[in-house]
């Protein structure tokens, strides 16, 4: 496994500088967000010139868009937001081939009404799911149309936030073109970072062959839930880098929530973890 990185994590006001910081830091697969373009990450337009001067930028540096990301909330209470994410999410698939990519990254979302992050009471609702299984099903369908594949994130505030949930909606949609993003970090539930491993292990036991992308980032604290850079806190990564390669998993590992100054370090500790 090689180490990647969110785009976003370089703030510069071009995508040329954005990409040599990545560059720069020796750093080859990204995962990326058109915002670093100065576009919106869930466009209403997207000028072919754009993306294929996106790939071509790329490409100039020996980058390898391993993913973009395409999150909106999937269960937002409005169904008008949900077809306008859907829209977007279409225009994204279709850019897929010329910006040098094939995975689009979801948020399955929540049914609170102003964030799709945080969390909501109705989320574990029955018409929340329905929501959630008529969206990744159109999802699914674009992704078939372009050729691409959607992965889908398990988040604690989200409608889909355990290994067991991401399992059903996989079961329910039953299509190649639908697979799962996986984040060791994101699985642990406030206060049981003590059950870690036992959580990990059925994870994988659940999702292993579906794994589209992996990302590192660290739980600095479980009570509150507080996330940081791999190295910093108190996840296992010999044990995730483990059930990684196990589960037969061989593309990047993603660095994601941390600071820019804080890639070298985190860098150097995941490559030692992955190559032990």
């Amino acid at each position: 496994m090689e180490i990647g990185i969110f785009s976003k994590t370089f703030i510069r006001p071009t995508l040329g500088e954005v990409l040599d910081a990545v560059q720069a830091s020796g750093l080859r697969h990204i995962q990326f967000n058109l915002a670093c373009a100065g576009l919106p990450s869930m466009p209403e337009r997207l000028d072919p010139a754009t993306t294929e001067s996106i790939g071509k930028q790329m490409q100039k540096r020996r980058l390898q868009m391993t993913a973009v990301s395409g999150t909106f909330n999937m269960i937002h209470p409005n169904a008008a937001v949900r077809a306008a994410g859907m829209r977007s999410l279409g225009l994204l698939a279709q850019a897929c081939g010329e910006m040098g990519t094939s995975i689009i990254t979801l948020c399955t979302g929540t049914r609170d009404p102003s964030d799709m992050w945080r969390f909501h009471p109705d989320n574990s609702s029955p018409s929340a799911w329905k929501d959630l299984v008529a969206s990744v099903r159109q999802a699914v369908g674009i992704a078939e149309e372009y050729g691409v594949t959607v992965a889908f994130e398990p988040e604690a505030a989200n409608v889909v936030d355990t290994a067991v949930k991401a399992r059903r909606l996989l079961d329910e949609i039953d299509s190649p073109r639908l697979k799962v993003v996986m984040d060791a970090a994101n699985l642990i539930p406030s206060g049981q970072l003590d059950r870690a491993a036992d959580i990990l292990q059925e994870a994988f036991e659940l999702l292993g062959q579906d794994i589209a992308l992996a990302h590192a980032k660290d739980v600095l604290t479980d009570q509150p839930l507080r996330f940081g850079a791999a190295g910093r806190g108190k996840l296992d990564f010999a044990l995730y880098a483990g059930l990684l390669r196990k589960s037969g998993y061989t593309g990047p590992l993603i660095m994601h929530g941390l600071a820019e100054e804080e890639i070298a370090a985190s860098r150097v500790f995941l490559q030692r973890i992955v190559i032990s």
